[in-house]
């Protein structure tokens, strides 16, 4: 039985901690917050409650997975999951609006087809077949295997099989981006374009840089299914914590490691804040690169001929709304409305000068969750965008949102109780991340800059975990972390993964 310290409490790492205790070690938890979850959080005030950060489920299969391999009870058993129908409306920048039905490919070609005209929803098929292949090709390597010594081959293989582009005296070419696939497999067919975009900026990507392995993104959501827990997700990541307690996983709320010691090459434990030293057999990590990187000050932390540090990725930007008057029946859990001008905002959000575009791609959230308001005559409505990490943000900007968002709900001003902001400052406080930022999942090819570091590092007994290690960011990703990292801890270098 190893001793083992954990620091944090986000997803990622508890779902660490619940299989190395299952497998017999001692596991304590060391989180400088006063609660668990992480990004997870939950917004409470006069009656009503809101998700501060992802608010949707997808593949929960990876949680299903945590409760199966860490004891008796199912994950419905601990949280009320439901499919939410339609998945999504998007609301399109010339006013075409087209309701998306959950986890039906051939739903969503018909459904395009109606709104868009014959043709678009062939075409998307068309693309997410080809999606499906970069899937095929990458999920193993991407989410249930530590990530490959030699990288490199994901780095410089696009799984995504490209139709080829002929061009007059020139040689053959094949999409690389995104925006590449929309232009030339697409149609360029705007709405198309718009509607593949959005993929990309929800997981703070530029479309006309993500490579066009970012196809497995709108592939996993439609195939695989939008899910909403009653509670908000943060009734999932309590299900997370309780399951550890059950386990005899150690909490210690309000305990902030200082620095990782290291003895001899390898991890012997954590400093407190207080200066009280925990010694341990093994350390996992659950924070950000610039944290870890503070708690070892002068040591390399990433292994020889690793994956390099990566950019800094965007943040978030989140209004939280209060609503006299009911949700009215039939309203879309989610309606994503489209940026007026696509390239000004991309422009905006990745350009030389980053800073809050004038009108986002703005999601529209509006749970029909009784436990979100204080009763039925209420309703409560979260609006995201994409910014840039650190970026300042204006009432200004805050009020654009709120005027943009009368788009989805008819009469939003007039019903407006009160409104609460989450800013890059508080992603920033609530993760530790730099300027808030918000780390993107693994993808393959674009010379390996999505790519996240491995799971091992440099240290003997030091462990990553979470979305800014293998395999990234976005909550699927942060459990098979946790699931890999355990592997790792128990079964030693020669895992290979889930079969």
């Amino acid at each position: 039985m190893a001793r083992i310290v954990v620091i944090g409490a986000g997803m990622g790492a508890m779902t660490a901690a619940a299989r190395l205790a299952v497998a017999g070690h001692q596991v304590v938890v060391h989180e400088r917050a006063r609660t668990y979850g992480g990004a997870l959080g939950r917004v409470e005030r006069d009656g009503f409650a809101f998700d501060a950060g992802p608010a949707l489920l997808h593949l929960p299969a990876v949680y299903r997975d945590l409760f199966v391999k860490t004891g008796k009870a199912p994950l419905e058993d601990r949280v009320e999951l439901s499919q939410v129908e339609p998945a999504v409306r998007h609301v399109f920048a010339d006013g075409t609006a087209v309701d998306l039905p959950n986890a039906s490919r051939a739903g969503v070609s018909e459904a395009l087809d109606a709104a868009l005209g014959a043709g678009a929803g062939e075409r998307w098929s068309a693309f997410m077949n080809r999606a499906r292949d970069a899937w095929d090709r990458t999920r193993r390597p991407l989410l249930e295997e530590p990530l490959w010594p030699n990288w490199q081959v994901l780095a410089e293989r696009e799984p995504y099989p490209s139709v080829p582009r002929r061009r007059l005296l020139r040689r053959e070419r094949r999409a690389a981006t995104l925006a590449e696939i929309a232009e030339w497999e697409l149609g360029g067919e705007p709405r198309l374009a718009a509607l593949l975009g959005h993929f990309a900026l929800a997981h703070g990507l530029d479309p006309r840089s993500a490579p066009a392995s970012a196809a497995v993104l709108p592939y996993l959501e439609q195939t695989f299914g939008t899910w909403s827990v009653r509670g908000g997700l943060r009734a999932l990541a309590t299900a997370v914590y309780e399951r550890c307690l059950e386990r005899r996983v150690e909490f210690a709320f309000g305990s902030a490691v200082a620095r990782v010691v290291v003895k001899d090459g390898g991890a012997a434990g954590v400093e407190l804040a207080d200066g009280t030293v925990v010694d341990a057999d093994i350390v996992v990590a659950g924070v950000a690169p610039g944290v870890l990187g503070r708690l070892l000050p002068g040591a390399e932390v990433r292994a020889p001929g690793g994956v390099p540090a990566q950019a800094a990725a965007p943040s978030r930007l989140t209004v939280l709304l209060a609503l006299r008057g009911a949700r009215p029946e039939g309203t879309p859990h989610r309606t994503v409305l489209h940026a007026p001008d696509a390239a000004a905002e991309v422009d905006r959000l990745f350009g030389p000068r980053p800073g809050v575009p004038a009108a986002p791609t703005l999601a529209v959230l509006r749970p029909d969750d009784p436990e979100g308001t204080p009763d039925a005559d209420h309703e409560a409505v979260t609006l995201r965008a994409t910014v840039p990490a650190g970026a300042e943000v204006t009432d200004a900007d805050v009020q654009r949102l709120i005027d943009r968002a009368e788009a989805a709900v008819p009469g939003l001003r007039d019903r407006l109780l009160w409104h609460e902001v989450r800013t890059p400052a508080d992603v920033a406080e609530a993760t530790g991340a730099d300027g808030g930022a918000v780390p993107a999942p693994a993808l393959a090819a674009a010379s390996g800059r999505l790519l996240h570091p491995a799971n091992s590092t440099a240290i003997r007994g030091l462990f990553a975990v979470g979305g800014w290690s293998h395999p990234g960011g976005g909550l699927p990703h942060a459990g098979m972390s946790g699931t890999l990292v355990a592997g790792l801890i128990v079964e030693g270098p020669e895992f290979r993964g889930s079969q």
